[in-house]
């Protein structure tokens, strides 16, 4: 493989401005504009590779040093991909204007994604619903059928740059004059022009429209679910296909129920009497109304579940349970009489307050007590 300087022509010693001076004769012999060769290409872009590394001082520095341009002692243009032909580009683009024509533009592209957001109850992510959508969006002209022109009309070629979609302008540099590739200004890179734009749509092939549509809301979603309608969103310009929709949905916060993934969560206050006696409480769920037994000498916190009450997985499964979170209410205000039968029950059972003691349990501040005594 031929070294940078040899790629030039060049001695290894060369001054920075033999370096430029070789290189701009070069490129004005090698370029693809004035020379078509088969192999002037590739020609061109090893010899813009070799003065990218040694008209940079670091770069050319490391490359004498250890004869690679990367610095692995192995030498090459920049790893996997070629992305060392990075700098080939840059230099490309800044004379010659970006490169070759590419051709003209299509006017039938596809439309851009939407979004919207809709907001449900929580009964209706446990159900499913069909919810109905609202929306202002681009569809397709229905006088021109997207063609964009007058009825009996049709596109006609660009008189400038005759359907090619681009021009060429010839530019300066100090390699000497050269051709660039511009868009053209005309017909604004379609290489063709519409004299008898369609009236509805001004020659665009949509228009803006209200348009109502039903969305199928599966049982199982929750706050952030995004369901995703392919080909319901706006239409493309030119006749172009439909992007997609997505629908965002955010689920209300429940006056009973908090959702924990596929579970419900309630909370139920109960009198002391009911918890230490026992009782069948009733609640309404999403199902009708369940009874939930409450066993005698339920404490507070405790917690009664409704089995497969809950939200069904969204993408099929059982459903998650309904659990029961128990409060219980101690009496904040007695009357004399009231107060009278709870003495007689605490007199009972043992436990009025002189009867109340301290036990240690060999806790933290037993263990603290022992190790200060060993001092």
């Amino acid at each position: 493989m031929s070294s940078h300087y040899e790629t030039l022509g060049v001695a290894q010693d060369a001054t920075p401005q033999e370096i430029k001076s070789a290189y701009r004769k070069l490129a004005r012999k090698l370029h693809p504009d004035v020379n078509p060769g088969e192999d002037a290409a590739d020609k061109f872009k090893a010899v813009t590779h070799a003065y990218e590394i040694l008209s940079d001082q670091t770069k050319r520095a490391n490359y004498d040093a250890t004869g690679d341009e990367n610095g692995n002692g192995h030498p090459g243009f920049g790893g996997a991909g070629g992305q060392g032909f990075g700098g080939f580009g840059d230099i490309f683009e800044q004379f010659f204007g970006g490169g070759q024509a590419q051709g003209p533009a299509s006017r039938t592209q596809p439309g851009r994604d939407a979004l919207i957001t809709i907001t449900i109850d929580l009964e209706d992510a446990v159900k499913g619903t069909v919810y109905p959508l609202e929306m202002e969006t681009a569809v397709t002209c229905k006088t021109c059928n997207g063609s964009c022109t007058r009825e009996g009309t049709s596109p006609v070629t660009c008189d400038i740059c005759h359907g090619a979609g681009q021009v060429q302008r010839p530019v300066r540099s100090f390699l000497g004059q050269m051709m660039t590739v511009e868009t053209c200004a005309a017909c604004r890179g379609f290489g063709t022009t519409i004299p008898d734009p369609c009236l509805e749509c001004n020659g665009e092939g949509r228009v803006r429209e209200h348009v109502s549509k039903s969305l199928n809301v599966p049982a199982g979603v929750d706050s952030g679910t995004r369901i995703q309608l392919r080909g319901q969103g706006e239409a493309g310009p030119g006749g172009g296909p439909n992007g997609n929709l997505f629908v965002e949905v955010d689920v209300r916060r429940h006056k009973v129920f908090e959702r924990v993934q596929t579970d419900l969560h309630a909370k139920i206050s109960l009198p002391m009497t009911a918890a230490a006696l026992g009782s069948e409480l009733k609640l309404e769920t999403f199902d009708g109304e369940q009874a939930i037994n409450v066993e005698s000498g339920a404490q507070d916190g405790d917690t009664v579940t409704l089995p497969g009450l809950g939200v069904p997985r969204l993408r099929g499964g059982k459903r998650g349970d309904i659990i029961v979170h128990l409060q219980v209410e101690t009496p904040t205000k007695l009357d004399a009489a009231q107060r009278d039968l709870l003495q007689q029950l605490a007199k009972l059972r043992g436990e009025e307050m002189s009867a109340g003691r301290v036990e240690h349990s060999g806790g933290m501040f037993s263990r603290l007590r022992d190790k200060l005594n060993q001092r």
